[in-house]
């Protein structure tokens, strides 16, 4: 505060020593003849060094100038501004001409500066001032981009406790002082190696220490000011065990390390405020790599930024792990800053093939292949230094007769335990904490319960780990209060090791349903492998992942008296958290007692929210389908999944809305879908399907305003919805005449919006899973079909893409535009993998080969053009037509490609030849063809085409070779109509029609793009006549 009011205290005195200048400048001027011209620039010096400094000291008394008074630039401009002024004052003290003029009161001024004096006194002030303006400038600057990270911070979600340096990992390992010496230079010369690859993966098997050095190279490069941000991955730990919010969770670091980046990601917020629920590519692009490429620094001078991700095999989806290895080799081409990539893991099979995707762009080292000596003298260091600790601290806390001897364990005993420990870490870091565990023993005692493995045969290392935490349970118990023991065990430790979240322990106890301080007994011998708080409402958590590992390996379950049966804990978990849902008031209409049904979630405290909402109903609510899943139950009528959501659907979502979760809840009706047992239901499947439409239908006012699910979405429902019908008891009082709605949902199950331009081409993965549709407005767009959700928006063409499709394995993604060109993208990143140009017009349709080695372009230009995927090289150039090509498609076989003209011809071609192997002349304009699974025939939009391999004669046209539409099969698109087995079963208004539409692999599926940019997916479980409105 002192110096707050220095610097406002120096600027008013600038602020009146300016004016006294100027006011001696004006006198001068009225009384001195001889050098008005100095006087007068002096003046205005003056004038214009005390407007600036007036505004300064405006900005000071701001409450947004907090920063302006911290600010040393600032300071030294103003003092030196002060002392210069100071100066010229004493100069400008009025002087008369002579002594006899004064004595008669007459006063003569004399100018007292000469003109060149004047000069640099000038170039004095003005550089004071420049000074004051540049720094008030940089200031100002700094304080703007302050208010940006603020803005940034407290919108962009982002996973708690991710960071190296959180709470929940302060008291884990780091490396010992010279330890992992040589392993740590090399991570640090690859570092500072400005042309080292931008990535460096770590790996090892499970207990290798590959955590304890992530902590300790991240704790390194914040020390030296080169962290760009961290991730820790753990599995069961929320929103850090899986990759959602991994990008959102990085850029938010980023930007407290690189303020300019603040104003760019900010833009992104408020593009989208929900970002941080979009794809891994979509948070890549527009919060990390965009941002970065806006930036300007100078990477010459600047030193690495790394980012450290630590266990990247606890991402819990295989698929996220590629993606995220794929899109993280990007930075290479980010040039404003020199971003790189530190990475740990397992040497699972899913990373394996994510390095393998970007070979030759990473550096590599495997923690199991170094060589055992260094290993061996690391884990010796580690054990001789925290034994000794242990000896130290027991030794101050007994009296004199039980402590123990200053040689204590002695080197004999600390090599057989390296020897049982190498290559794991994790051994010697667990042994010791078991050692030093005064609730179990004496070390010395505990010292020698593990020797004891030192004998055995062990299966693996972590038998001789974990055993001996575990075999003290059972001391000196008898048969049946060993299994008593046993199954109390298997009840609190085995629901830890499996939870999706941790939970603490007296949540843990409600969700048991166990007396309160149950968990905190059964856990008290086990501080060695579980992190357990002081105080029971903070969260237990597994010390390391193997521990995990080994309590549920299925070999083990003959030998390991501990061994949790996983299956049957999740549906033990599963069947808990359905009765404490169900119990009581945890679950019910207006859960935060709002009692105003419009309140937006966004005005209501989440301390309002947790307090109505614990975590163990929290926690409940998002993952009790989660582990009916993984312990594979079958769902049936009227079972215990079946009542709860006859009674507690809506209350269920209101709750999921209420703590931002509502989302997950179309994932989970899928996955309830995908367990009904298809003989013993059909109540729950028809209530499920109900429920995916409502959920669709009100998701976004029921997002943002939970309690809308019992007015606006249950009233406007069709009157034959199960989920109305099953609620209508809970539709307000106040409500007098409900709407008159449709009797059925209507077959419109999505509508995605997003292109700004007409749809000229949709089509579904292989796997029926994505959607892609390319558009006038020179994008593609991949949709999840599940949920409507925007997977990729792909950029890069300069003219309106006419068409996109799949490859056979849906790995990738090809699309042909007007400008003439193909690009392939990969479907999981977006990433653009090649640039297919050779045609003189524009692309009008593509398709793979089904062996995936080769893509077909038809165009404008009268061509076909066959491409090798893998290199983008041009096979072949088909020619022969005397119009446009418009339709293309492989045999099953990859052998024969068929290719339809506007010249109202078709074309079969040998694939490996180039050769013409058959034309078919029609009568008609063919749009689309494919060959059936024989290969002898061709499928189009206006019949069946027989292939005669023998002759090149026109097709002849008798109802023999042409197979009419009316005996197609499955869903289908004709003009006004949309057809089932060839009947017209849904009209089509104009805005549907005349634009591609194309049947899914499932048979049931329809997707029709509009001249709006409006994309519908049709669903038709039943043959219905539904118009579309």
């Amino acid at each position: 505060m002192a110096e707050a009011l220095g610097i406002t205290a120096s600027v008013i005195a600038v602020i009146d020593l300016s004016a006294k200048v100027a006011s001696r400048c004006s006198e001068y001027y009225a009384n001195v003849k001889n050098a008005r011209d100095d006087i007068e620039r002096l003046q205005r010096e003056a004038q214009g060094l005390k407007a600036t400094l007036e505004r300064v000291h405006s900005l000071c008394d701001n409450p947004n100038g907090v920063g302006l008074q911290d600010s040393q630039s600032l300071r030294e401009g103003v003092e030196g501004c002060q002392k210069q002024l100071v100066q010229l004052e004493a100069k400008l003290e009025p002087r008369t001409t002579n002594k006899l003029m004064s004595r008669y009161g007459i006063r003569a001024l004399r100018w007292p500066l000469k003109s060149n004096e004047v000069d640099k006194i000038m170039e004095k002030l003005g550089n004071c001032k420049d000074n004051i303006s540049f720094s008030l400038q940089v200031d100002q600057e700094v304080y703007i981009l302050n208010i940006h990270k603020k803005i940034v911070l407290d919108k962009l979600r982002s996973a708690d406790n991710a960071a190296f340096d959180s709470h929940d990992e302060e008291h884990n390992a780091r490396c010992y002082q010279g330890t992992r010496a040589e392993l740590l230079r090399q991570i640090y010369s690859w570092a500072s190696d400005r042309g080292s690859e931008r990535i460096f993966w770590l790996n090892g098997m499970a207990g290798t220490g590959k955590s304890t050095i992530s902590r300790t190279v991240a704790q390194n490069f914040a020390d030296k000011g080169d962290l760009g941000a961290s991730f820790f991955f753990k599995r069961g730990e929320g929103d850090r065990g899986h990759a959602g919010m991994f990008f959102a969770t990085i850029a938010t670091q980023l930007v407290q390390k690189l303020p300019s980046l603040a104003p760019h990601v900010q833009n992104t917020i408020e593009a989208d405020p929900g970002i941080s629920r979009k794809t891994l590519k979509q948070q890549f692009d527009t919060l990390v790599l965009q941002p970065l490429g806006k930036i300007r620094t100078d990477p010459q001078k600047s030193s690495s930024i790394v980012v450290v991700v630590d266990a990247l095999d606890e991402c819990d989806r295989e698929e996220d792990v590629r993606t995220i290895i794929r899109l993280v080799s990007q930075v290479k081409h980010i040039a404003s800053a020199q971003l790189k990539f530190f990475v740990t893991s397992r040497p699972e099979l899913p990373i394996r093939l994510g390095f393998e995707d970007i070979r030759g762009k990473y550096e590599r080292l495997v923690l199991h292949q170094i060589p055992e000596p260094i290993v061996k003298e690391d884990i010796s260091s580690f054990l001789e230094h925290e034994l000794a600790t242990i000896r130290e601290d027991y030794n101050k806390s007994v009296t004199q007769n039980r402590q123990l001897p200053a040689d204590w364990p002695g080197h004999t005993t600390v090599q057989s335990l390296v020897g049982m420990a190498i290559p794991l870490f994790i051994f010697a870091t667990t042994v010791c904490r078991f050692i030093n565990d005064r609730k179990c023993g004496q070390p010395k005692d505990q010292l020698a319960k593990v020797l004891k493995y030192q004998s055995r045969s062990q299966a693996s290392k972590l038998d001789a780990t974990y055993l001996p935490v575990l075999d003290q349970l059972l001391v000196g118990v008898t048969i049946s209060e060993r299994r008593r023991l046993v199954e109390d065990f298997q009840q609190a430790v085995g629901s830890i090791v499996i939870l999706a979240s941790p939970l603490s322990a007296t949540s843990l106890d409600r969700l048991l349903g166990v007396p309160e301080g149950t968990v905190g007994s059964r856990t008290d011998l086990l501080h060695s492998v579980l992190s357990i708080p002081s105080r029971p409402d903070h969260p237990i958590r597994l010390l390391h992942l193997s521990f995990r590992d080994f309590l549920v390996d299925a070999e083990k379950r003959e030998t390991n008296p501990f061994w949790v049966d996983e299956k049957d804990a999740h549906n033990k978990l599963a069947t808990r958290c359905l009765k404490l849902l169900s119990t009581g008031e945890n679950l019910k209409k207006d859960i935060c007692n709002l009692r105003t049904p419009e309140r937006p979630r966004a005005d209501v405290y989440k301390q309002t929210i947790d307090s109505h909402i614990p975590s163990d109903i929290q926690y409940a609510c998002r993952y009790w389908v989660y582990h009916l899943k993984e312990g594979g139950s079958i769902l049936s009528d009227d079972d215990q999944v079946h009542n709860f959501l006859k009674c507690h659907f809506l209350h269920w979502l209101e709750s999921l809305s209420f703590i931002g979760r509502l989302r997950e809840s179309i994932g989970m009706v899928d996955n309830l879908i995908a367990i009904i047992d298809p003989i013993k239901t059909s109540q729950i499947s028809r209530f499920l399907y109900d429920a995916k439409r409502f959920i669709l239908s009100y998701y976004s006012i029921a997002d943002s305003s939970p309690l809308q699910l019992y007015s606006s979405a249950l009233i406007f429902a069709p009157k034959k919805s199960i989920i109305r019908n099953t609620f209508q008891n809970y539709i307000p009082d106040w409500i007098l005449l409900e709407p008159n709605t449709d009797l059925e949902w209507n077959a419109v199950l999505q509508t995605l919006e997003g292109h700004s331009d007409r749809v000229n081409s949709i089509a579904f993965s292989h796997d029926s899973k994505l959607l892609v549709s390319a558009s006038s407005d020179e994008t593609v767009k991949v949709w999840d079909i599940a949920t409507g959700a925007l997977q990729q928006t792909l950029k890069g063409h300069s003219d309106a893409v006419k068409s996109a499709t799949f490859s056979h394995d849906s790995k990738l993604l090809a699309s042909a535009s007007l400008d003439k060109t193909v690009k392939v993208w990969d479907t999981a990143t977006g990433t653009l993998q090649q640039i297919l140009e050779g045609h003189s017009n524009r692309v009008n349709s593509i398709a793979f080969s089904h062996d995936l080695k080769l893509l077909a372009s038809a165009s404008l230009d009268e061509t076909v053009k066959v491409w090798d995927t893998a290199t983008g090289a041009l096979q072949q150039t088909l020619e022969g037509y005397s119009d446009e090509v418009n339709s293309i498609t492989f045999s099953h076989d990859s052998k024969l490609l068929a290719s339809a003209s506007w010249d109202k011809t078709v074309k079969v071609w040998d694939v490996a030849t180039g050769m013409l192997q058959q034309t078919l002349t029609v009568n008609s304009y063919i749009r689309s063809l494919l060959f059936d699974v024989t290969n002898s025939i061709l499928i189009t939009n206006i019949g069946r085409f027989r292939l005669d391999g023998t002759t090149n004669l026109p097709l002849p046209t008798s109802s023999q070779e042409i197979t009419s539409k009316s005996q197609c099969k499955g869903l289908g698109v004709s003009g006004s109509w949309v057809l089932w087995n060839g009947q017209n079963l849904l009209w089509l208004p104009p805005d549907f029609r005349d634009l591609t539409s194309v049947i899914s692999y499932t048979g049931s599926t329809l997707s029709i793009g509009c001249q709006s940019g409006r994309v519908f997916i049709i669903r038709i479980n039943i043959p219905c006549s539904n118009m579309l409105e």
